[in-house]
């Protein structure tokens, strides 16, 4: 049978026969969109799908331009922060750039510190600790930054909540310059200059930039104050790797930003970024996701900082030959290797304690154990809240003290039920999609009954799953699967507020049957061309399949038969 051609006749299928809630095929409206944009059905029926009905403004998301990006005047402080940097490079003044532990975090201070040696300045690069002061200027980092004697202290992606170390700084002598994008107090900031969308006061329209994002923001405004030239597009790559890894909105600037920084990031420039493809087995020049980043890059850059001191990953970032390159990536490796092994262990431990409780009845999940990795935490949070859709708080406790992690499903204002639960904390911090919390043991209990209180409120938690609002579109009847793969590709990035689409295909079954693992492999003949299709965890469907079958996932190469073939990664049997 051959491989499928671009012209396939539709199926004739009787209405009544077509499952529930699988979605017609591609109308007139979609036809006249797909003329419009040279694109294929299925794809204008996505874009339809999402309300993308305006032409103009369409070609424009499927091909965002550096050029169009926000204007930055209205950004509050940006001109007295690139002024104080100016002053600090002009005088000689040691310059301490202070990172956040996660990808955001360093990729800012590796952006910055990078930017500033370009133009001169002498730099100390300092990143946060779980294991040593945890999130922010805590006091352990600010004797670090005190170290170096700074006449100036940048942070990023921290800074918004620590008054009082800051304020220490400032009797010191230090100036301050905060680059952050967390959610702001209502007290002052002791800081010269305070870089942050979320600011009540900031007119700068697009709030949704990283911490990257707004380094990157800062080094132009810097530039245009030395009057100096400096191609800003050799760090996009970085810009790209922290807003997808901080799970950023991936629509308006930093849509343009990333599909640009993902091509960066697969040409592979930077040593650091080639020793990383490499470990993710992934070719320089080969078309990258947002999704390749988030699974295999991203989680290597944080594994150090999960396990110990995350100076590894920025090293690495900053790696100057493949060499240096090369022996940082083996040392990410063994740590990511390890930092797998915890994840499952204390991942098992928590769900024997959900199940024994009974905590997966309540509005939210709040599990804490002596003895679990302050670094590790993150990633229970995350798993759990999609397993179990709601809430979770995970925390490694040390004694009497513990720190943890908040994750929700999508629509959880998780800062907001912080803040109802706050009497029961010792500090906490973050967005509303994700936050850091810490607290003593003895008051576990308490900040359990607040939290889940606070989540049951229809004010803090929004009722609608991620899967309600995702739409799904048919595949074409005529189209071939590998232009619309194509033309996804158009979409990327994917991620938060622009999702991966979904696509719903009806075909005739060749042959379905369980391999290793006990996954599902299904061969697919819709109108004479040969689609595979491979389910996870899905093997024990294949008996039961036969004759016309519908089916939806995500179309992506198929990497086992090589060239242009096509597949479909399963998501739902009808």
């Amino acid at each position: 049978m051959q491989q499928f051609s671009s012209a396939l006749a539709p199926i004739s299928v009787e209405e009544s026969a077509r499952p529930e809630g699988f979605p017609d095929a591609p109308g007139h409206e979609a036809s006249e969109l797909s003329a419009a944009l040279g694109v294929s059905s299925t794809m204008a029926g996505w874009l339809l799908a999402s309300g993308r009905t305006d032409v103009d403004a369409t070609r424009r998301f499927l091909n965002p331009k550096l050029g169009e990006l926000t204007l930055p005047d209205a950004m509050v402080d940006r001109k007295p922060a690139a002024e104080r940097l100016a002053s600090a490079i002009r005088r000689h003044e040691r310059i301490a750039v202070f990172g956040d532990y996660d990808c955001d975090g360093m990729t800012s201070a590796a952006i910055l510190s990078e930017v500033l040696r370009a133009f001169g300045g002498e730099v100390t690069t300092l990143l946060a600790s779980r294991f040593d002061g945890g999130y922010g200027v805590s006091g352990p980092a600010l004797e670090r930054v005190f170290a170096a004697s700074p006449g100036l202290l940048v942070t990023c992606d921290c800074g918004s909540s620590d008054h009082e170390s800051l304020a220490t700084a400032k009797r010191r002598g230090v100036d301050v310059i905060v680059i952050d994008h967390h959610l702001v107090p209502e007290e002052p900031l002791p800081a010269l200059a305070f870089l942050n969308p979320h600011r009540p006061e900031c007119g700068f329209p697009y709030k949704g930039l990283a911490s990257c994002g707004l380094a990157l923001s800062v080094a132009a405004a810097l530039r245009a104050e030395l009057g100096q030239k400096l191609d800003l597009r050799a760090w996009l790559d970085l810009v790209a790797i922290g807003t997808i890894a901080d799970v950023a909105p991936l629509d308006g600037d930093n849509r343009a930003l990333v599909r640009a920084g993902l091509r960066a990031l697969g040409e592979a420039r930077r040593p650091g970024v080639r020793a990383l493809l490499d470990l993710a087995r992934i070719e320089p020049g080969a078309p990258l996701s947002a999704e390749d980043v988030s699974y295999r890059l991203a989680p290597r850059l944080n594994a150090p900082g999960r396990l110990a001191a995350p100076d590894l990953a920025v090293a690495l970032l900053l790696a100057k030959s493949a060499d240096e390159a090369q022996v940082l990536a083996a040392e990410i490796e063994q740590r990511s290797v390890e930092r797998r092994a915890l994840q499952d262990q204390m991942l098992a431990e928590a769900q024997a304690a959900i199940e024994s409780e009974r905590w997966d009845e309540r509005p939210a999940i709040v599990v804490g154990r002596q003895g679990w990795n302050h670094g590790i935490v993150g990633i229970v949070a995350g798993r759990l809240a999609s397993r179990f859709e709601r809430p979770v708080v995970a925390i490694g406790f040390d004694g009497a003290r513990g720190r943890g992690s908040v994750r929700g499903p999508k629509g959880a204002r998780l800062h907001d039920a912080l803040t109802l639960a706050k009497d029961a904390l010792v500090r906490f911090g973050g967005h509303q999609a994700a936050a850091g919390v810490e607290l003593e043991w003895e008051k576990l209990g308490e900040f359990r009954e607040r939290f889940e209180a606070a989540c049951a409120s229809q004010e803090t938690i929004a009722s609608s799953s991620p899967e309600s609002s995702r739409p799904l579109v048919a595949f074409a009847p005529g189209d071939d699967p590998r232009a619309v793969l194509s033309d996804l590709a158009l979409l990327e990035p994917c991620g938060d507020g622009n999702p991966q689409p979904d696509v719903a295909l009806e075909a005739r079954l060749i042959h379905a049957r369980e391999v290793t693992g006990g996954h599902l492999k299904l061969e697919l003949d819709v109108s004479g061309g040969r689609l595979g299709a491979f389910g996870v965890n899905m093997g024990d469907r294949a008996a039961g399949l036969s004759g016309t079958v519908f089916v939806s996932g995500k179309l992506r190469p198929d990497r086992f038969r090589g060239g242009n073939a096509v597949e479909l990664k399963l998501e739902r049997i009808y």
